[in-house]
């Protein structure tokens, strides 16, 4: 069974300067020596790797970029990468730059295999957290609200919210507002 990394992915719709970058988060399947995207339909992750086959896996600790990035703050500082055509997270702990090598279509989530052209680490990485591991969980839930059982999410919810308490710092504890903010409004739609 292949290893799935959590990571952030910048992907561009074009080589361009004023091209338009989209940060999201998602679960990069490994089977090395590959890495491979498996966007769902419709996304802009899918639309820019179609444009412009290149990305960049964001490693990162501020869980604050993934529950932004689920919650409509998506306006996260960039830096440019030398010599590779889309940018990385200016807050990330370290990236990899891919280059799409080919396509498996599917109706619901295309396959773009990529290879690993190189990977930089630019802080250390502080540790494990609870509370950083519980957001992250829940991110993965408030992607898949329409998906899953009320039952489902709220138990999972009740788990993960004891780490959050005993562990959470500013950050971690932000993050988890906002994603739960995203729950209670989705819960809060008719049906």
């Amino acid at each position: 069974m292949p290893m799935i990394r959590e990571c952030v992915v910048t992907t561009a719709d074009g080589p361009e300067a004023e091209c338009a970058v989209h940060i999201a988060p998602l679960g990069l399947i490994v089977q090395e020596p590959y890495w491979t995207i498996a966007p769902f339909r419709p996304s802009s992750t899918l639309d820019n790797l179609r444009a412009h086959p290149f990305a960049v896996a964001n490693f990162i600790d501020d869980v604050r970029i993934i529950a932004g990035c689920l919650t409509g703050r998506r306006d996260w500082p960039l830096a440019t990468v030398d010599g590779f055509p889309v940018p990385r997270l200016a807050a990330c702990l370290a990236h990899a730059t891919l280059v799409v090598e080919d396509v498996e279509e599917d109706e619901q989530r295309p396959r773009f295999r990529c290879r690993v052209l190189e990977v930089v680490n630019h802080a250390p990485f502080m540790g494990f957290n609870r509370a950083k591991a519980a957001v992250v969980e829940l991110a993965i839930l408030v992607s898949r609200l329409d998906m899953l059982p009320r039952e489902k999410i709220e138990a999972e919810i009740a788990y993960l919210s004891i780490a959050v308490s005993k562990t959470a710092g500013p950050q971690e504890q932000l993050a988890w507002d906002w994603l739960m903010e995203r729950v209670r409004q989705h819960f809060a739609q008719p049906a």
